[in-house]
C-alpha cells in the first residue's frame, strides 16, 4: 500500500475527530464520509475492529506504512518499559516528526519532503531518510543553503508550540532532541494500549 495522499478531511471524518489538526471542512461535516454518512447506523464495533481502527488512526496521523509500523512495534516490545508508551516514543523520535514538532515544517508531510529533498542535517550531516531514528542529544538543523527557503521561513515564523523534550535555537535554525518524550508530553489522541492488544494476538 502506498502512502495516503488523498483528502485529509475524509480521513478525519472516518475517525470522527480532526486527526490532522484544525479543519473547517470537518467542522461543517463531522460525520462519516459518503451520501449516507450522517444517517448511517452501524452495530457495535467488535473488539478487533476498535483495535484495528486505533492502529490505522496512528498510522494516518504520523504517515507511517504498515511495514514500518510493525518494525517499530517489534523494537518497542524488545525494549524495557510499557510497550505502548515506548512505541509512541520511537515514533515521536523519527526525524520527520521532530522536524514538524520543531516548527521547521507546518505538517508531517511537509517535514518528510524537506528531509527527502536534503534540506535537513543531523549533527552537521545531511540526512534524507524521514524515518531516521534520533538519539538523545542529536542536533537537527536546516542546511545553510536552505535557510532562506520560503516554505521554511514561513513555518518558523509561525511556530507556536514548544515541547519540553525539544530545544529550539531560532538564530541557528536548529533544535536539540533532549530526550524521549513522556506520554503526557505527546498531544496526539491515541490509545496505544489498543494497538498493543492488536499486535499481541
Amino acid at each position: 500500500m502506498a502512502r495516503y495522499t488523498g483528502p485529509k478531511t475524509k480521513i478525519a471524518r472516518k475517525f470522527h475527530e480532526p486527526i490532522y489538526g484544525p479543519d473547517k471542512a470537518y467542522d461543517r461535516k463531522p460525520y462519516a464520509p459518503g451520501m449516507h454518512g450522517q444517517n448511517r447506523r452501524r452495530g457495535k464495533m467488535s473488539e478487533y475492529g476498535t483495535q484495528l481502527q486505533e492502529k490505522q488512526k496512528a498510522k494516518y496521523i504520523y504517515g507511517i506504512l504498515e511495514r514500518q509500523f510493525r518494525k517499530l512495534y517489534a523494537e518497542a516490545s524488545r525494549r524495557g518499559g510499557v510497550t505502548g508508551e515506548v512505541l509512541l516514543q520511537l515514533i515521536e523520535s523519527r526525524l520527520d516528526n521532530v522536524v514538524y514538532r520543531l516548527g521547521i515544517a507546518r505538517s508531517r508531510a511537509q517535514a518528510r519532503q524537506l528531509v527527502s529533498h536534503r534540506h535537513i542535517a543531523v549533527n552537521g550531516n545531511v540526512v534524507n531518510v524521514p524515518s531516521y531514528q534520533l538519539k538523545e542529544g542529536d542536533i537537527i538543523s536546516v542546511r545553510e543553503r536552505s535557510k532562506s527557503l520560503e516554505v521554511i521561513t514561513d513555518a518558523v515564523a509561525s511556530r507556536a508550540n514548544n515541547y519540553a523534550w525539544l530545544e529550539w535555537d531560532a538564530n541557528q535554525m536548529a533544535g536539540k532532541f533532549m530526550n524521549y518524550p513522556e506520554r503526557a508530553d505527546i498531544p496526539e489522541n491515541i490509545n496505544e494500549q489498543l494497538i498493543v492488544e492488536l499486535y499481541s494476538k
